[in-house]
């Protein structure tokens, strides 16, 4: 994943690269629905090292707050509230850096179910570079939106 992202980033159903099959994309922070461009389309966004729900800046909308690969439910910043850690690209369960518990494996742009590897367990591909923090956004957008 990259740190710096210009151009904006479709996410497609399993491998597909067609445009009825976009889930979202990304532009400035903000996850759209499908190719969507309004602003009442938006998801959810990132700002600094929070995801917030649609267009809000509210503390109470904060779905998520990433700190070193530690992904927290909402502003809290303990470790019983972490939904998730990155790591390696891989997504684990809580805290845990268990092969068992491995949610998502990241590989070349396409994001499979566990540790899988193969094609049948792509769940999205990203077409581009997202931040870690927008990666989570879209992460969100796809498992939470849909």
């Amino acid at each position: 994943m990259s740190t710096v992202t210009s151009a904006q980033v479709k996410v497609y159903k399993g491998t597909s690269q067609y445009s009825s099959d976009v889930i979202c994309r990304v532009e400035d922070g903000k996850v759209y629905k499908k190719n969507s461009s309004y602003s009442s389309d938006v998801l959810c966004h990132v700002s600094g090292n929070r995801v917030y729900k649609a267009i809000s800046s509210y503390t109470s909308d904060v779905i998520y707050t990433i700190k070193d690969g530690k992904v927290f439910k909402g502003t809290s910043n303990y470790t019983s509230d972490i939904a998730f850690t990155i790591k390696d690209s891989k997504l684990f369960k809580g805290t845990s850096s268990y092969t068992s518990d491995i949610i998502a494996t990241i590989k070349d742009g396409k994001v499979y179910g566990g540790s899988s590897s193969y094609t049948s367990d792509i769940e999205f591909t990203i077409d581009g570079n997202l931040t870690i923090e927008e990666f989570v956004a879209v992460w969100y957008a796809v498992k939470y939106c849909y």
